[in-house]
């Protein structure tokens, strides 16, 4: 299908903004040139729906994305740096209070759809049900959901209830993406040993991709861009 797009195409150093020109001329230039050119360019985005425990989930028409974690790993952090914005997903004052599955339209192309935070350790146990019934319910209900990214604290081994999630995501049918977050928190010479181990006790299958990922110097950022491209691509 012929689309006018406007994308970012990078050449070297620098960084070219192509406007008002076919999708199959941004993949011949690709070729010819052999540099990447993102289709995820920011232009909008907007928090659409919240949908709490009783709530009914969105019967949406675009791709969605959804993002996973335990409290305070970071993804309120993650999401904003795709969106290239600094607050729009905040992050709760009291972890583990954010009850609520979140869905930020993005450029009107797709979802990103923020999971509650889990393994807070203070929540009650009936608190803790209804958290694991939200996400569970939106896993089996979704009726758009492309992609699931895990995210997962660099610096430690993953937590039971990391565990729980992976199987959680993988027993729903989908191969979750492992986002390794706080990358700017270990030293370089740490990186490999903690992926290993990452992958080691979640049980990660060898072609399960992880990626390190720091909000404070957008490293692995253009990976995900990658990613989320691919699921904007299954929809041309």
């Amino acid at each position: 299908m012929v689309g006018i797009v406007e994308e970012n195409a990078v050449l070297g150093d620098g960084v070219f903004r192509l406007s008002g020109i076919s999708q199959e001329f941004l993949y011949y230039f690709q070729s010819i040139f052999g540099e990447r050119i993102w289709r995820m360019v920011i232009k909008q985005v907007s928090l659409e729906t919240v949908c709490g425990v009783t709530s009914k989930l969105p019967d949406t028409q675009l791709p969605e994305v959804a993002f996973a974690g335990k409290s305070n790993v970071g993804k309120s952090s993650l999401i904003n740096a795709l969106m290239n914005r600094k607050s729009l997903a905040r992050t709760s004052s009291q972890p583990g209070k954010t009850q609520t599955i979140n869905f930020y339209n993005v450029n009107a192309a797709l979802y990103f759809v923020d999971l509650p935070g889990y393994g807070y350790a203070k929540a009650n146990e009936a608190v803790k049900a209804q958290w694991g019934k939200m996400v569970e319910r939106y896993l089996h209900k979704s009726g758009q959901l492309k992609q699931v990214f895990l995210l997962v604290d660099i610096r430690h081994a993953p937590s039971e209830n990391d565990r729980i999630m992976y199987d959680w995501i993988t027993d729903s049918g989908y191969q979750p993406v492992i986002i390794a977050t706080k990358l700017d928190k270990i030293k370089r010479s740490q990186l490999q040993g903690q992926l290993k181990q990452i992958r080691s006790v979640l049980g990660m299958k060898g072609d399960d991709i992880i990626i390190p990922f720091s909000s404070e110097t957008k490293q692995g950022r253009d990976e995900i861009y990658e990613l989320l491209d691919a699921v904007l691509e299954e929809k041309i």
